[in-house]
């Protein structure tokens, strides 16, 4: 999909009553343009693709303090970068370099190594094939948001856009907010549960795991003080890339191994603990007989959770010292990750099979050296992208409370310690839930299947029909092309995959946790029990 065509090509909108992000080519005679580099530039996603007209005005909450009178999306971004002039802290100063950063440390992560167990459940042919289209819906839906986000630049996360998206309801609002917030601190505890995991695992549990997990909260908490995500971004640049050389690492290690973890050469070998049987490791292109919809939904849903991150998007958007060339930085990381999810999650399972594999893959792997070092490259990860998501959640509030004064945009004690303390009550939240809830990793996959139906699927759904709707006017339906319906079509199948995701994913996840009570896998609260791979 290329953007800066017609509608024929595109789904955007090219009609010239519309403003746009360049209805003034002459920079020298706008300085709202000048001041976000506007130039008459072409190719995906330039300044020179109209963009459109909004859905609604700007929300109550957002028009008193920062943009004055200003109503069209050039002159809202202009606004916003002449405020934030002579500040201390600026934050519309990331670049779509250092937004690639960002994504890259979202979605390059700790999930990648669950895709060799979802390929053995799937098989390798379906679950490689899940894999992309999953990829191309998530580009797609991110494609709808940014659109969304230039129309309305003055959004500052996804709660903001709930409330646009379903006619400025206040209770739309409060409805997003505790999704968004639940969603952050859940991701936040996960991050504090595999940390303590790893530290487990590298010190053979030399301490009780709840004092693993204090360390990880305390190592979280300090690495999320940044105030902007321009700064953040170097984090991210690491983290992506030594989480790449871990799942490297992990690929090659287990080729090279000589059998992993729990291999027996007997075919007719059969664990007594965990049922799985010997032989050497068996590959299937497809699903094996007797798979079960429980299991064949997690595995697709595993696949599919870690793709779907657009709850962080608009913040980044927001963030950007030019959102037009957001494209740029999701095109990059979705082409990474169809590659790298693939083959790391093919050639970990093609070692592995169906009878060796875990989830993460690092226990897969049979020399513990092998599974030390490899996994030690995840620390980077492991932490940031907690740190990602509590720094979204901190916006949200801290933005909230200090709209309009020198305490968001000075350095101030009172800003920096408001800051770092609604930080750490996010880290205390996730410690706590993490550390309580004795099912908590079920209880993700649920929280998951009722948050990302919406902020995956069926908000991108219902934003590209309303931004259609007013395109087209009372009669846009009748006016539709061939290619319009089509387009149509595809969004409210989008709707329809975030009820299934809803429906589906919410009654595996609900199965998923009443099997690990009946074979007595749900462990205690605070526990010191050994948590390591």
């Amino acid at each position: 999909m290329a953007l800066g065509q017609d509608l024929s090509t595109t789904g955007f909108t090219n009609s010239k009553e519309f403003p746009t992000l360049d209805s003034k080519t002459d920079p020298a005679s706008n300085p709202d343009l000048e001041a976000i580099g506007e130039k008459p530039k072409t190719g995906y996603g330039r300044s020179n693709k109209m963009v459109g007209p909004r859905i609604a005005p700007v929300l109550p909450h957002l028009a008193a303090y920062d943009f004055g009178d200003a109503d069209s999306g050039s002159d809202i971004l202009g606004k916003q970068i002449e405020l934030e002039a002579g500040n201390d802290i600026q934050y519309k100063t990331c670049s779509w370099q250092k937004t690639a950063a960002l994504l890259f440390s979202e979605y390059i992560c700790l999930a990648i190594m669950s895709f060799p167990y979802s390929y053995a459940v799937l098989g390798l042919v379906p679950g490689i094939i899940l894999t992309a289209v999953v990829a191309a819906l998530v580009l797609y839906t991110s494609l709808v948001l940014w659109e969304f986000c230039l129309r309305h630049p003055e959004v500052r996360d996804v709660c903001d856009i709930g409330q646009m998206l379903f006619w400025g309801k206040k209770w739309a609002w409060y409805f997003t907010a505790v999704m968004f917030i639940l969603n952050n601190t859940f991701i936040q505890g996960l991050h504090v549960l595999v940390s303590a995991k790893y530290l487990n695992t590298i010190t053979n549990h030399s301490q009780c795991t709840v004092v693993f997990a204090v360390i990880a909260t305390i190592i979280c908490w300090f690495c999320s003080l940044p105030r902007t995500f321009s700064a953040l971004s170097k984090l991210g640049t690491a983290s992506a890339f030594f989480t790449f050389i871990s799942v490297l690492l992990a690929a090659i290690f287990a080729g090279i191994e000589a059998h992993p973890q729990g291999y027996n050469p007997d075919p007719n070998y059969v664990n007594p603990v965990t049922g799985i049987p010997g032989g050497e490791p068996i590959v299937t292109a497809i699903p094996i007989k007797g798979t079960t919809f429980v299991a064949g939904m997690n595995a697709f849903l595993n696949i599919s959770y870690t793709f779907i991150g657009q709850i962080t998007l608009p913040s980044f958007i927001a963030e950007m010292k030019d959102p037009r060339d957001f494209p740029k930085a999701l095109w990059a990381v979705t082409i990474a990750e169809i590659i790298l999810f693939s083959l790391v999650g093919g050639i970990v399972y093609g070692y592995t099979g169906n009878q060796y594999n875990t989830s993460p893959a690092f226990g897969s792997l049979g020399n513990e050296v092998f599974k030390k070092v490899s996994f030690s490259f995840m620390i980077p990860t492991l932490i940031f992208l907690g740190v990602l998501y509590a720094s979204v959640s901190a916006r949200f509030v801290f933005f909230r409370v200090f709209e309009g004064t020198r305490h968001k945009t000075q350095h101030t004690v009172v800003g920096w310690a408001s800051w770092g303390g609604i930080l750490a009550a996010t880290w205390l939240g996730a410690f706590i839930i993490a550390e309580v809830i004795p099912f908590f990793s079920d209880l993700l996959s649920l929280m998951s299947s009722l948050f990302d139906s919406f902020f995956g699927f069926i908000f991108w759904g219902v934003a590209y029909i309303r931004m259609r709707r007013v395109d087209g006017g009372v009669n846009w339906l009748h006016e539709k092309s061939i290619y319009g319906y089509t387009m149509l079509a595809l969004n409210i199948v989008i709707i329809l995959i975030g009820v299934l995701f809803l429906g589906a994913g919410t009654y595996t996840s609900v199965q998923s946790i009443i099997d690990s009570y009946d074979q007595g896998l749900v462990g205690g609260i605070f526990t010191c029990k050994n948590n390591g791979i």
